[in-house]
């Protein structure tokens, strides 16, 4: 079988084994409790629409009214006075979420009648009642008392699943209970009441007859009370057509758009995609409990127009305002829901703030949105053949970059759909059983089918080990120590400036092409001075010039490699590069255990140079060499740039800038080596002020020097924290 179909099946496999394990009641339950969690947890909280609020019964207002602290036990008295408070301030609706199903006194249940006649827009709720007959279980509704249900615009329940259920869902029509509107519907549709002539016009257009079933205006249902009605009559429709909603919303699209109306047109718009829409939808919730505005009861029953602590000025006006119980805190809460926020926070949500998430749900057309099975077999068909073939054709590190750059792509696709349009992708299978299935599953077959690929080993041993040591380790496989001598070597240690944030900003594979260019650019100089590459890593790159016995040639090799390399570097491709060079007696071998096994240097020389490269940073040079690699060496201009011990060291370094070659020196450059070889006399003799004027004459001698504002920085230092009188002039450093 070709290595393109083994690719292929491996995909199909990986494919089938997710779908199948994700539409499996298990994978659903998973993907809602971890995937939707995680979409909620990266997106955060999101901006509530402006037309609703909550009037919360909590422990504040309790203190305030000094009542009863059983809700349903307050004077009816005090609901009355909110209810005409809430409708002088022009609420468009005032929706209960209290139960109102046993009588108090009779003047005071008149009273609150009254006020919920007069205001013309209250929604109470109704209780479900759960019964078994002849071991059938049947809901009935149990309504408010007589006076109260008789004066409010619409009666609606709101059942909601308790803890230990999630509530991520909700019903917009129980149908367990007769297909009844629950409490967010109705709200919704008397709060839509403002657009019903536009409703009834667009329906014309589409079905005259069912026109004629419905009342002409708003004022008509309110006076019968007839939103219950209007609302199953419409429900029935748009369930029983489902060209109906389609034709209305084409009729809205052909429609002029005018600026002025466009909140009228989005409410209208919601309203009829909330009648053809699913009969239990995701809430799409704006944040953890009090992210949706919030009043205290006593602040409205009070008539206090002011700023509240949490939400700013208080305005009712045009407002679908959900009165209810809501605390703040979850041992204080009685009518308390656990939520997908309820996990990171410790705190449930109440009914009330729940109903009025509902409701700004359907106002704003935005709930979750689950993908379709379609939908959702496409992509996770998709999704598996393209990590399975990667994983299949990819070696094993290319791989896991590829499968951690598709995951986290994957994942901001989803959370951005999520953020936008509420569409809900799956996350679990995709992320965290296809990827590491495909990953994991194809790198053990890979494992048994190596045997193949052996007689590539000694060839590609050779890219990264001498010759000599391959030589040895294929004749001597078991004792790979005998390999091991001690030579004299230099150490050229590279790092690219900067490399850090241009990987950060640029696209893998742009990075990718730049790092293949940098490492031809780096290596041909290596390779013209016979520098051995030991290791790379990321764009720190380790060479070597080892001899059994002291060699000042190989010592000039190296300096020159280094200033081909910088040259090469910075001029071609713009990419300076932090070069540091160290001679002396290394140590090479193979280190590791059992499988793994690694050929490369060891000791003090490896470490002083990686240190000396460091040094790069702090004086502001490019090319650093310790005194040991240039002793007795001609042909270069080198700049004393005195001692230094790095962090941790216990010896100084005798530190040199390598600036030229001899014949490529400028006078500029001359000049400066002088007058900076005066500053740091001065500097290591204390004489502060000249040697700041000196420095400072460096500085404007050469536009911007590294090493002159390195030690004008010491300077300032040590005049306000002078050294010990033994001081011999070596810099500590506390950082690398």
């Amino acid at each position: 079988m070709s290595r393109l179909r083994l690719a292929i099946l491996a995909g199909l496999v990986i494919s089938l084994l997710g779908l199948l394990l994700s539409l499996l009641p298990f994978g659903l339950s998973l993907d809602q409790s971890v995937g939707l969690s995680l979409l909620f947890k990266l997106r955060g909280t999101r901006k509530v629409p402006s037309d609703v609020i909550v009037v919360s019964i909590d422990k504040d207002s309790l203190e305030k009214l000094n009542i009863s602290a059983d809700p349903e036990r307050w004077p009816r008295s005090l609901h009355a006075d909110l209810t005409e408070s809430l409708a002088q301030k022009g609420a468009a609706v005032i929706a209960f979420d209290i139960m109102f199903d046993d009588a108090h006194s009779k003047e005071e249940d008149s009273q609150f009648a009254e006020a919920i006649e007069k205001a013309q827009n209250v929604v109470l709720s109704e209780k479900l009642k759960l019964d078994y007959e002849h071991s059938f279980r049947k809901e009935s509704l149990l309504p408010p008392i007589d006076p109260l249900a008789q004066s409010a615009l619409a009666l609606a329940p709101f059942p909601l699943p308790k803890v230990p259920g999630r509530v991520d869902q909700y019903w917009v029509f129980k149908k367990s209970a007769g297909d009844t509107p629950t409490l967010p519907v109705v709200v919704f549709q008397v709060y839509a009441l403002k657009v019903y002539d536009d409703f009834i016009g667009l329906l014309k257009q589409v079905d005259p007859r069912l026109v004629k079933q419905l009342p002409g205006n708003k004022d008509a249902i309110v006076e019968t009370k007839g939103v219950e009605k209007l609302i199953r009559t419409l429900r029935d429709a748009f369930q029983n057509d489902p060209a109906l909603a389609e034709g209305m919303l084409e009729k809205m699209h052909n429609t002029e758009a005018n600026p002025s109306r466009e909140k009228e047109k989005q409410i209208l718009l919601s309203l009829i995609r909330m009648y053809r829409g699913p009969n239990i939808p995701y809430l799409n919730f704006y944040g953890p409990p009090r992210t949706i505005p919030t009043v205290h009861y006593h602040e409205v029953l009070n008539h206090l127009e002011k700023t509240t602590a949490d939400h700013g000025q208080v305005d009712f006006e045009g407002k679908a305002v959900f009165v209810g119980l809501s605390e703040r805190l979850r041992m204080e809460q009685k009518d308390d829901f656990y939520t997908v926020y309820s996990q990171s926070t410790d705190i449930y949500m109440s009914g009330v703030e729940i109903a009025a998430t509902a409701f700004a749900n359907l106002l704003e057309d935005l709930p979750v949105r689950p993908l379709s099975i379609k939908a959702h077999t496409v992509i996770l068909m998709i999704w598996g053949l393209l990590v399975g073939i990667l994983c299949c054709s990819l070696p094993a590190t290319t791989a896991a970059v590829s499968m951690l750059g598709l995951g986290v792509t994957y994942l901001f696709v989803s959370q951005y759909q999520f953020t936008q349009t509420g569409m809900w992708y799956p996350l679990v299978f995709p992320l965290f059983f296809q990827i590491p299935f495909a990953f994991f599953g194809i790198l053990i077959c890979k494992y048994f089918v190596t045997d193949k690929q052996r007689v590539n080993i000694r060839k590609a041993f050779e890219h990264f080990v001498p010759s000599e040591v391959v030589d040895y380790t294929a004749t001597n496989p078991d004792d790979l120590k005998k390999s091991d001598q001690i030579v004299y070597g230099i150490c050229l240690y590279t790092d690219v400036a900067q490399y850090t944030t241009l990987s950060e900003s640029m696209p893998l594979e742009e990075l990718s092409a730049l790092m293949d260019k940098y490492y031809e650019a780096v290596f041909r100089p290596l390779k013209k001075y016979e520098g051995q590459v030991i290791d790379i890593k990321g764009d720190s790159i380790l060479a070597i010039w080892k001899a059994r016995q002291p060699d000042a040639a190989l010592r000039k090799q190296a300096c020159l490699a280094a200033l081909d390399i910088a040259k090469a570097a910075s001029e071609a491709l713009k990419l300076p590069t932090r070069i540091g060079l160290h001679y002396g007696r290394i140590y090479m071998g193979s280190k590791g255990f059992g499988d793994h096994f690694e050929y490369r240097p060891f000791g003090d020389t490896v470490n002083t140079a990686s240190r000396i490269e460091g040094l790069n940073r702090h004086l502001g040079t490019q090319i650093l060499a310790s005194q040991e690699v240039l002793e007795q060496l001609d042909g270069f201009l080198t700049r004393d740039l005195g001692k230094i011990r790095p962090a941790g060291k216990l010896r100084a370094i005798a530190v040199h800038e390598l600036m030229c070659r001899i014949e490529e020196c400028e006078e500029e450059q001359e000049r400066l080596f002088k007058s900076f070889a005066r500053a740091l006399k001065a500097f290591q003799k204390q004489l502060w002020s000249d040697a700041i004027e000196i420095f400072e004459e460096s500085m404007h001698l050469f536009g911007h020097d590294g090493p002159s504002k390195f030690y004008l920085n010491r300077i300032a230092h040590y005049k306000a924290n002078p050294p010990e009188k033994t001081w011999d002039g070596v810099i500590d450093l506390d950082e690398k």
